[in-house]
């Protein structure tokens, strides 16, 4: 299959030494922009420091040949994997309320969009294992990751927390009693943060040689995860979902608003009424704090025109209307477990150095996890994305995993870049691609300035508006 070629960024020992000798001070951490999450591939140049007379010289002849190896060392494949998960993304969003099947499953099922949550949770993992592989201060690690989580959940919130209303009236501003807690970016966060802790305290100093001294090496992230499981099923079956009630506004501001209560009663329901996800989030977060527009409500018992959005049956249970967050705090838990998977598949190109290891590794864990998941499917504990099942997480995970694969035989082994340029420039610069297609903020630049009246904007100045 071809030899071992080291990644940009993660010298072995060896190199690190001739770096010393050299003059050049190692970083205690990678790149603070290597990885911050999945959706930001970008990654700045490392700082060179040159010693003793005649260092100015040093720096400038190193420089260049410290960029052309970055270069050629960079882990493509992780780069087009990202783009290729960014696409999927705005094809789903433009597409998915004309074809269903690109649309995101109403509740139990799978379908297309259903991936692409779980694709970008694994590539954070990956990235943060090449990210973390040798430390000097841990401490200052987990600073920067805390700083970065806090970003990307501040940038959550301004995106997905209520400030951009809308496209049609172009309203601005945040009602506080009624923003989103919750979102993409934060869940994002909170897999990233909860992993990157994982990476930088949970991991033992042992060497690795074979599959099992790899897991005695990370036997505390892997005790981790299962605890992380343990916690989601207890909840999920053990807890006791009482009835609820909830308020949606009449068209008529002076009216009183309608008020729907919602019988429960019942333990380890995992229907759209009663399931125990949906009852944290409204204990915890506040049933006026979550996703107004929930996803059950394009199922035949809440639509004619099942599986997308539509007016009501008249036969409609009361918690059709009801706000319900895709991206709760209880299915963050299990989330954060593919970002766990995604770090196990990096944990593979850094101690395996021979292609064939590597794929070897990860084609079988990918084959147990996709079979893993099939079989829970068939006994009952159904894929369902809204509550990310224990199911859900390991056939997406298996397939993120065999996709990957795939692409690093064609991009890394076999050297075919020219096929996938675009989707590695989509993978490079897929956070500022995820802000302009996926948060509407190029329409709302394109039709938020006009001259005089709403329909003279920039749409119709070049000729696309009406």
């Amino acid at each position: 299959m071809g030899i071992y070629e080291p990644i940009r960024g993660h010298d072995d020992a060896e190199e690190q030494e001739n770096k010393i000798k050299r003059g050049v001070k190692p970083s205690s951490v990678q790149d603070e922009d290597d990885v911050e999450m999945a959706v930001c591939g970008r990654s700045g140049i490392a700082i060179l420091n040159a010693g003793g007379g005649g260092g100015l010289n040093k720096i400038e002849e190193e420089v260049p040949k410290q960029k052309q190896q970055q270069k050629q060392q960079r882990l493509v494949s992780l780069d087009v994997f990202r783009g290729i998960t960014v696409g999927l993304m705005i094809i789903v969003d433009d597409a998915g309320g004309v074809l269903p099947a690109l649309n995101h499953s109403p509740w139990n099922g799978l379908t297309l969009a259903d991936f692409v949550m779980p694709f970008f949770l694994f590539i954070v993992g990956i990235s943060l294992a090449l990210t973390y592989k040798r430390l000097s201060c841990r401490i200052t690690a987990t600073r920067k990751a805390i700083l970065r989580a806090l970003k990307l959940l501040m940038l959550g919130l301004f995106l997905q927390g209520g400030f951009l209303h809308g496209l049609k009236d172009l309203t601005y501003g945040v009602d506080i009693e009624h923003m989103r807690w919750m979102g993409i970016l934060q869940r994002i966060a909170i897999a990233y943060l909860l992993a990157a802790l994982c990476e930088i305290w949970l991991k033992g100093d042992d060497d690795v040689y074979l599959g099992s001294s790899l897991l005695r090496k990370y036997q505390f992230q892997w005790a981790l995860a299962l605890m992380l499981t343990t916690l989601y099923l207890s909840l999920l079956y053990g807890l006791y979902v009482p009835d609820w009630e909830y308020q949606i506004p009449t068209e008529i501001s002076s009216s009183t608003p309608k008020l729907f209560s919602v019988k429960c009663g019942v333990h380890g329901d995992t229907g759209p009424a009663c399931n125990a996800v949906g009852m944290i989030d409204r204990k915890i977060l506040g049933i006026q704090h979550l996703y107004k527009r929930a996803i059950y409500a394009r199922t035949p018992q809440c639509s004619i025109n099942s599986p997308d959005y539509g007016p009501l049956p008249s036969d409609a249970p009361t918690w059709c209307q009801a706000p319900f967050d895709p991206e709760g705090l209880l299915s963050s838990v299990m989330a954060t477990l593919t970002c766990l998977v995604g770090l196990h598949y990096g944990h593979i190109i850094v101690h395996y150095k021979d292609h064939r290891d590597r794929i070897l590794h990860w084609m079988v864990t990918s084959s147990c996890l996709v079979v893993f998941g099939l079989a829970l499917d068939f006994c009952g504990m159904h894929f369902n994305k809204v509550l990310y099942t224990l199911s859900y997480m390991c056939f997406t995970a298996g397939a993120a995993g065999i996709l990957f694969a795939g692409i690093y035989i064609l991009v890394d082994v076999c050297r075919y870049r020219r096929p996938t340029a675009v989707m590695e420039w989509m993978g490079m610069h897929a956070l500022i691609i995820f802000i302009f297609a996926a948060c509407n903020v190029l329409p709302i630049v394109l039709q938020g300035f006009y001259w005089r009246m709403p329909q003279n904007n920039i749409l119709r100045l070049i000729g696309i508006g009406a």
